[in-house]
């Protein structure tokens, strides 16, 4: 076993340690063998100028067009790069490091066998703000910015500064849609509304971080609402996981990131235990991230998600989908199709790999018209991959075609989710699902989301497994339990074994479980405090008891 000292490399608490944590984890790549990294407990600081820029295409992140024109696309900095590493311990030690800047802060690529714990990533000032209802009158209302961020006035208008950033505060407000909203009676439960200073005609400054702001008509806000402003674009992610195999996060801390928490694309075998997706106890900040926490994309073996607690998200909680690829050209005499990324957000990487197994996938009823092996797979540019298959048979220009190896088991047990903006778990895999013993908090739509769809995400596929059992639901905006494929046409069940049992269901609006298209379906031993109606449409084989 070898062990790399941080203090071998200038690393020391209480400085800034991003040269030479640069240093540190390049000298790990050229290791063989079993290696530890141990760092001393204290406070380690980052910053975005010193970081070295990688290329990195993420899945569900910022596509091409969203770039600006100064802007290298897909170009970020990283403090924390891992590429190629076999076999490593990073013993955190309850070390945390703060990060000054915009960047991605962790990247794992290609590696395999590494275990990373005991340590608490952190944002010195990030592009998230505060506008707090203090005052409310007819034709004004008066909003305290937190006292983390730091503005300046220009022509009128309130501009936040921090590193990497300067933006107004009425950014976007005609067209946002994202803005988190946070009410005082209801202080764990966070939701979509559009911008807060929409519709305000003039503001100014009455205090030290209190802004008064002029409206027609002050209706909308309430005193002690809470309105969280931030960049969606999804730039970076938070920590990111690409081609990597069995990688284990323990006792993780991340309180901040500029998009996706954790994305994990084309990976094998991931644990995620005792880990904390959440703000500071005391931050002003009520999101922990701008986007999804998890993010599970084309990936294989297993995920286990297991006694984690996930506090503001500005999207999802955890998402596990495969991609519809598109079919755009066949060429039958070499027995090779082109396929294509369809979703903006996700392209530039080939996850199809060879040996795997495609399904034929009729876009309209999401059901399989036939199967191939892929014998070849190349990455013709950052949309189109070409593949060689044993067959054709079934297989037609506009079908979608879906990588049925590509579909992991997933174990989502013992966790803890509150202040989700959108929906709990979103799962679209043939893998063994199993969800139990969590505590959905709150969010303001579904609990759990059983999807498949090949004509707005492209995320995939069809559910051929799922227990749903001891579950709490307390505050779900939407139905708490939704099994909805989109499929436009229905000439036969998309997802099929899906139990769910032993749940308590406290509070929701409208029926507590809605599913679609589905056959096998057994709803037992749930508890209702409003409405046991379970409604399906289409669907074949229903037990309740």
């Amino acid at each position: 076993m070898t062990v790399l000292h941080p203090s071998d490399f200038g690393i020391r608490p209480g400085t800034d340690i991003t040269r030479g944590l640069r240093a540190l984890l390049e000298k790990a790549q050229q290791v063989d063998g079993p290696k530890t990294i141990s760092f001393s407990t204290g406070t380690y600081y980052l910053n975005s100028a010193d970081c070295k820029q990688y290329l990195l295409y993420i899945t569900n992140t910022v596509g091409d067009n969203e770039f600006s024109p100064e802007e290298t696309p897909h170009l970020q900095a990283v403090p924390f790069y891992f590429k190629g590493i076999r076999n490593l311990t990073v013993e955190g030690g309850g070390a945390v490091f703060v990060v000054d800047g915009k960047v991605t802060n962790m990247a794992l690529e290609q590696c395999s066998d590494v275990v990373i714990r005991n340590l608490e990533l952190r944002h010195k000032k990030p592009d998230m703000h505060e506008l707090r209802v203090v005052r409310k009158a007819a034709f004004s209302v008066d909003f305290a910015i937190d006292k983390e961020t730091d503005y300046i006035w220009d022509n009128g208008v309130p501009f936040f500064v921090g590193t990497d950033y300067r933006v107004a505060a009425t950014h976007c407000r005609d067209t946002a849609y994202w803005i988190g909203r946070i009410r005082s009676a209801t202080p764990n439960r966070v939701e979509r509304v559009r911008h807060p200073l929409l519709g305000c005609f003039s503001m100014k400054e009455v205090s030290d971080h209190v802004i008064r702001c002029f409206y027609p008509n002050t209706a909308r806000f309430a005193k002690g609402d809470c309105f969280y402003l931030y960049d969606a674009r999804r730039q970076f992610a938070g920590i990111f996981l690409n081609q990597c195999n069995n990688i284990t996060l323990d006792h993780l801390y991340q309180r901040f990131n500029y998009s996706l928490a954790l994305v994990a694309q084309d990976c094998d075998t991931l644990t995620l235990q005792h880990v904390a997706f959440a703000p500071e106890e005391h931050s002003a900040r009520k999101l922990a991230s701008a986007a999804d926490f998890l993010q599970f994309c084309m990936c294989r073996g297993s995920i286990a998600v297991e006694d984690c607690f996930f506090d503001g998200a500005g999207d999802d909680c955890m998402n596990v989908h495969g991609i519809h690829f598109k079919v755009t050209e066949l060429d039958k005499k070499a027995k090779t199709a082109t396929v294509a990324f369809c979703h903006p957000q996700t392209h530039g990487f080939n996850p199809l790999r060879v040996g795997d197994a495609l399904s034929f996938v009729n876009r309209s009823t999401l059901l399989e018209t036939g199967t191939a092996k892929i014998l070849a797979s190349e990455l013709l540019d950052e949309y189109h991959i070409r593949l060689t298959l044993d067959t054709l048979k079934g297989l037609r220009v506009g079908q979608a075609v879906e990588d049925t190896t590509a579909c992991p088991s997933v174990h989502f047990a013992d966790n803890t989710l509150t202040r989700i903006i959108t929906r709990g778990v979103l799962l679209t895999t043939r893998g063994e699902v199993v969800i139990e013993r969590n505590h959905f908090v709150s969010n303001s739509m579904s609990g759990v989301l059983l999807s498949d769809d090949a004509g707005s995400w492209y995320e995939s596929g069809p559910c051929r497994s799922v227990t749903i059992s001891d579950n709490d639901f307390d505050d779900c905006g939407g139905i708490p339990i939704l099994i909805k494929p989109e499929n436009r046409v229905h000439t036969g069940p998309v997802h099929r074994g899906i139990t769910v049992c032993n749940n308590r269901f406290h509070s929701y609006s409208g029926i507590p479980i809605f599913a679609k298209s589905v056959d096998s379906l057994t709803v037992k031993g749930n508890t209702f405090a409003g409405k046991k109606t379970i409604k399906t449409k289409n669907c074949s084989h229903v037990k309740k008891k």
